[in-house]
């Protein structure tokens, strides 16, 4: 039995290399080449390419290139140039957004925040660019356009940290860094100076659709993995001529759930919990600071939190201290 176990592809299946079906009239070449690699085998379908960019693609990877530049060498200057530093503090180097009393200013100083806002036009741009690809491959295809309306979900909580809340908060000074660490030492200040966010309703409901969402996906993932020998990767077909496999898995979660998803309704469940955990997100980011100025003290209101002991004195919402918003 341990035989079946297979977590990992063992079998990898090789014919001619495909090309796809036909383009429609006027649409730009796919890329020549293809080729097979072993090490892709192992994850899913052997094949590489060929791979279609089209104008949005390239104009995207372009941006994104631009984009990375613009961070890297900032970060790259910020350590005097020097390549071991630069290796050395990756991780803790930024690039930081314009300083408070810039406010909004459309073109800052480059060195006040200015490479910030060439950074982000760029990414934002090649991101966009990269959804307007996407959708229209899969309509070029014929698909449902699912996967970009998925990918726009996430897009959305981008542009509400990088560009729509610091528009309504009247400062760039409010969006996200770039870096890895800068980024984290953002997101926890930002909860500190909101009143904890984990009392914001709307990150527990994203926090709820990420760990479902998890859960779902693994949940998925394991039933057709430990029905494929009886064909359970063939999910649509069994949709509708129902085998082995379907009828096994769905007897395993009757038996231990007392109900199953079929084969096509658990996708649409892991969509909404992936695609909620963003939008939800983005909500939640959008209200703090403009509608919810403290979120704990807001859940004591509403008998969400819980009053803690006045042991160092009274609780004050910081922005109603004199300099509290800077």
């Amino acid at each position: 039995m341990a035989d079946y176990q297979n977590i990992f592809t063992r079998t990898q299946v090789r014919g001619p290399a495909y090309a796809g079906v036909p383009l429609e009239p006027g649409s730009m070449g796919r890329e020549a080449g293809t080729g097979f690699n072993y090490w892709l085998g192992r994850l899913g379908d052997a094949q590489l390419g060929p791979i279609y960019l089209g104008w949005t693609g390239i104009a995207s990877l372009l941006c994104g290139f631009l984009a990375i530049e613009i961070i890297g060498l900032n970060m790259w200057a910020s350590v005097n140039w020097d390549p071991i530093q630069f290796v050395r503090q990756l991780p803790w180097l930024g690039l930081e957004p314009p300083p408070p009393e810039r406010g909004l200013c459309v073109i800052c100083p480059l060195n006040e925040g200015g490479w910030w806002q060439l950074a982000g036009f760029f990414l934002t741009t090649s991101v966009l660019l990269w959804w307007v690809r996407t959708y229209r491959r899969a309509r070029a295809l014929r698909m449902g356009t699912h996967v970009a309306w998925a990918f726009a979900s996430a897009i959305w909580l981008f542009l509400v940290l990088g560009f729509i809340r610091p528009l309504l908060m009247g400062s760039w000074s409010e969006a996200v860094p770039f870096g890895i660490f800068p980024h984290l030492d953002w997101t926890a200040a930002f909860s500190i100076r909101y009143g904890n966010l984990f009392y914001n309703p709307f990150h527990m409901l994203s926090i709820v659709f990420l760990y479902g969402s998890t859960l779902l996906f693994a949940m998925h993932g394991a039933t057709i993995l430990a029905v494929s020998r009886y064909g359970g990767e063939r999910e649509i077909e069994q949709v509708v001529d129902r085998g082995t496999a379907a009828e096994r898995a769905a007897l395993f979660w009757r038996w231990t759930m007392g109900f199953n998803a079929t084969m096509e309704s658990i996708h649409r469940w892991a969509w909404w919990f992936a695609v909620l955990c963003t939008l939800v997100g983005g909500i939640g980011i959008l209200l703090t600071g403009t509608v919810v100025e403290n979120w704990y003290l807001w859940g004591v209101k509403h008998g969400l939190a819980p009053t803690y002991p006045q042991v160092f004195g009274p609780i004050t919402d910081p922005a109603s201290i004199q300099g509290g918003m800077q």
